[in-house]
């Protein structure tokens, strides 16, 4: 892995730990738990995602091991995030959620695609790899906060997003795109396309029970 991917993907993927961290603190917020709980939520949200794609890909050290920084700069989230929402009596909700984690999504679907396709893992498993990257922090984000998985029960594109994002990325670069500006431009349009989707609330063909 060339020395300029290794330094895109250290900062996608720290932006886009920041933005996870940023909607585990709202979510944290909108149930009103104390510090410790924002802090857990916000650390899980965060780097979940990327933790199982390390061992699913048996790769280490992991990401928050090696890039220690990060787990600072979210701790600090965790703690300045709540107050400054009480200072200035924002009301979190759930729609304030999806943006921080939309930026999230897009980064680390592109990001999480890549390094599998580094780790020499198949264009298949790799996109799989960038979902689970994208989705999984928020499935443990809802299940810490009692909820059912928004990822699985909104019919919103979401993980199809992920999904399609991880196919660009890979599509790309068997073009012949170099790896860096692939990943760059599979984030910027799996975060375009899930700006899309919330703005104009494009769901998943919901089930019909009973008689219509």
């Amino acid at each position: 892995m060339s020395e300029p991917l290794i330094l895109v993907l250290v900062v996608l993927e720290g932006i886009g730990v920041l933005a996870f961290a940023a909607s585990g603190v709202l979510a944290g917020a909108t149930k009103r738990l104390d510090v410790v709980g924002v802090a857990v939520i916000a650390f899980l949200t965060a780097f979940g995602g990327g933790t199982l794609r390390d061992v699913l890909l048996d790769r280490g050290p992991f990401f928050w091991v090696a890039n220690e920084g990060w787990v600072w700069a979210v701790l600090a989230l965790a703690i300045v995030g709540p107050v400054f929402l009480r200072s200035q009596h924002i009301e979190p909700t759930a729609k304030a959620m999806q943006w921080p984690d939309a930026v999230g999504l897009g980064l680390f679907a592109a990001s999480g695609t890549q390094i599998a396709l580094e780790s020499g893992a198949t264009p298949l498993v790799a996109t799989l790899m960038g979902v689970v990257t994208a989705a999984f922090g928020g499935i443990i984000r809802d299940i810490l906060v009692n909820e059912i998985p928004w990822v699985v029960s909104s019919y919103q594109l979401y993980a199809v997003i992920a999904f399609a994002g991880g196919w660009l990325v890979w599509g790309l670069g068997a073009l012949g795109m170099a790896p860096v500006f692939a990943v760059a431009l599979g984030a910027i349009a799996t975060i375009l396309l899930r700006v899309l989707a919330i703005v104009f609330n494009w769901r998943l063909p919901q089930w019909r029970l009973g008689s219509a």
